[in-house]
C-alpha cells in the first residue's frame, strides 16, 4: 500500500490544495474547501485488460493518417432523444445527464435502455435495487403479451456502487451501451474518501471516461443537481464528458424538457419536449400545440411568437399584464424570459413610442415553462405590452417574429422561413416579419401565408390599434 495523502478540495469548482483556504482563487468562493484522505493505488484499474478488437491504439499519430467521417451512431427509438443528441448516441461518446429529483432521469433511460433490442445495455444502479428498478419497468409495460410492451433480452441489471466490481462485470458481459444511475453513489477503492464528494467523482467519472475512449462503448452518467440548480460535483465533471444534458421541467406538470449544454458532436441549442404519462415519458412531436393556450374567447396580452430552438421551430405564447402601480417602484416580474431584455424593450416603448411604461407594473410570462433566447421573440413581447398597456385584444390569427432594435426598427431573423412554415402549418393567416430579412423576398409566393413585412415599431401599432 503507497502513502496516504490529504488533500483539500473546493465543494464548488474543485481545485485542489495543499492547505485550507478560506476563498477558493479559482471560482472565489468562501469557506468551500474540505479535507478528503486520497491513497493513490499502485497498479491499474482493473479494467485496463479489458479484451476488445475495437480498442484503440495508444499511440502518436499524424494527423494526415487518420481518416476523417461520419460517427459510428446508434439510433434509439425516442426521436427526442435523437434529435438532442445531435442525431443518434455517438459510439464511444460519454454523456452526464442532470436533473431534480423526481423529474424522470431514472425513468426516461430505463425505457430508453429497454427499447435498444438490438444492443446489449448495461444498467447499473446505486440507488435501487433490483426489485424496484423490475417495479417500474411492469409499471411502464404491465402486459408482456401486449404488442406495445417491449420485452429486452439484452438488457441487464446491475446494483453496485464499487467501481472495481462494476468493471468485473462490464469485463464478462461486453455491453453495448452502459448507463450509470447515478455517478454520485459511485465509489473507488483506490480513493478513501465517501460517496459523492469531490475526489470519488472525479475518478469514477474519470475510469468510465477512459473505458468509454478506449472501446468504443457509449456510457450515460446520471447525475444530481444542487439547491443553486447546478450540476453536483466538481465544475470538472461537465469538461470531461462529451455531452451535457439537462432534464428540466416542474414535477407538478405533465411537461418536461430535456436540453442540450455541451455537445461536441451536434448542436448545444436543441430541445426535446416530453409528456408524462402512466406508461412513462412520451416524446412530444408538435410543441406548438401544447404551448398555445387553447381559449374561447379573445384576451388582452397575448401575442404568438414563431421563434426557433436549433433547427426546430416553435410557436409560442406570450403573456404580458401591464397594470397601475401601487407601490413607489413598479414591478417588473418575468418567467422565461430575460429580464434586462424586457427592460430594454419597456424603455424602447417609452422612448419611441411615448407609452408611460415607467409608472405600471409589468408581468411577463412564457406558457408552457419554457426559457427562450432567441431575440426574434422581441415583436411578440412588445405586441403584448402594448395590447394589455391598451386593453385591445390581438387577433387569434397572427403571429410575430422580429428583433427589435434600440431605435424602434425590426430587425431581421434567421431561418425565416422555417418560422413561416410552421406558422402556416399551425393555422395561422398573418405573419408579422422584418422587411429586411433578404432570403425572403426569393420565397415569399410559395406561402399561402400572408406575410406582413414591417420596419417601425409604430408601423406595429398603427397596423394592430
Amino acid at each position: 500500500m503507497s502513502k496516504v495523502k490529504k488533500s483539500f478540495f473546493c465543494q464548488s469548482c474543485g481545485y485542489e490544495s495543499v492547505k485550507w483556504l478560506g476563498q477558493c482563487p479559482v471560482c472565489g468562493q468562501w469557506n468551500s474547501f474540505v479535507e478528503e484522505v486520497i491513497e493513490k493505488a499502485n497498479g491499474k484499474q482493473n479494467w485496463n485488460d479489458y479484451n476488445n478488437k475495437d480498442r484503440r491504439a495508444s499511440k502518436a499519430v499524424s494527423l494526415a493518417q487518420v481518416k476523417s467521417g461520419e460517427e459510428e451512431r446508434i439510433i434509439t427509438a425516442d426521436v427526442e432523444l435523437n434529435r438532442v443528441l445531435g442525431g443518434g448516441i455517438v459510439a464511444g461518446s460519454i454523456i452526464l445527464v442532470a436533473g431534480e429529483p423526481g423529474i424522470g432521469k431514472s425513468t426516461l433511460f430505463l425505457q430508453n435502455g429497454l427499447m435498444l433490442q438490438d444492443q446489449k445495455v448495461l444498467y447499473i444502479s446505486g440507488e435501487e435495487s433490483e426489485q424496484q428498478i423490475k417495479m417500474r419497468a411492469d409499471r411502464l409495460y404491465p402486459d408482456s403479451k401486449n404488442s406495445t410492451s417491449i420485452s429486452n433480452d439484452h438488457f441487464f441489471l446491475l446494483t453496485e456502487t464499487s467501481v472495481q466490481t462494476i468493471f468485473q462485470e462490464i469485463k464478462k458481459l461486453k455491453p453495448d451501451v452502459v448507463i450509470v444511475d447515478s455517478v454520485q453513489t459511485l465509489q473507488s477503492g483506490f480513493i478513501d474518501a465517501s460517496q459523492g464528494s469531490i475526489s470519488q467523482i472525479k475518478e469514477c467519472a474519470g475510469e468510465f471516461q477512459r473505458y468509454a475512449k478506449e472501446t468504443h462503448t457509449p456510457v450515460f452518467l446520471i447525475g444530481h443537481i444542487t439547491k443553486e440548480g447546478g450540476i453536483a460535483g466538481p465544475k470538472v465533471l461537465e469538461h470531461m464528458v462529451d455531452v451535457v444534458l439537462q432534464f428540466e421541467g416542474d414535477r407538478h406538470y405533465a411537461y418536461r424538457i430535456l436540453r442540450t449544454h455541451k455537445n461536441r458532436f451536434g448542436s448545444t441549442s436543441e430541445l426535446g419536449i416530453y409528456e408524462m404519462t402512466d406508461r412513462g415519458m412520451r416524446g412530444v412531436s408538435n410543441p406548438s400545440e401544447i404551448l398555445i393556450t387553447q381559449k374561447e374567447e379573445q384576451l388582452s396580452g397575448i401575442a404568438i411568437a414563431a421563434t426557433l430552438e436549433g433547427v426546430r421551430p416553435l410557436l409560442i405564447e406570450v403573456q404580458s399584464l401591464v397594470t397601475q402601480s401601487v407601490y413607489g417602484t413598479p414591478q417588473r416580474t418575468v418567467t422565461g424570459f430575460d429580464l434586462r431584455r424586457l427592460q430594454l424593450l419597456l424603455a424602447v416603448l417609452e422612448k419611441r413610442g411615448g407609452f408611460h411604461f415607467g409608472v405600471k407594473d409589468v408581468f411577463l410570462n412564457i406558457a408552457g415553462g419554457i426559457k427562450v433566447e432567441d431575440p426574434s421573440i422581441d415583436l411578440a413581447v412588445l405586441c403584448a405590452l402594448l395590447s394589455s398597456y391598451e386593453d385591445v385584444p390581438l387577433p387569434q390569427n397572427i403571429c410575430f417574429a422580429g428583433e427589435i432594435g434600440l431605435s424602434g426598427e425590426i430587425r431581421a431573423v434567421n431561418k425565416i422561413d422555417q418560422r413561416i412554415a410552421e406558422a402556416e402549418k399551425l393555422g395561422f393567416e398573418k405573419i408579422i416579419v422584418s422587411k429586411y430579412n433578404q432570403s425572403l423576398r426569393q420565397s415569399r409566393q410559395k406561402f399561402n401565408i400572408e406575410v406582413v413585412t414591417m420596419s417601425r415599431v409604430e408601423e406595429v401599432y398603427q397596423y394592430l390599434f
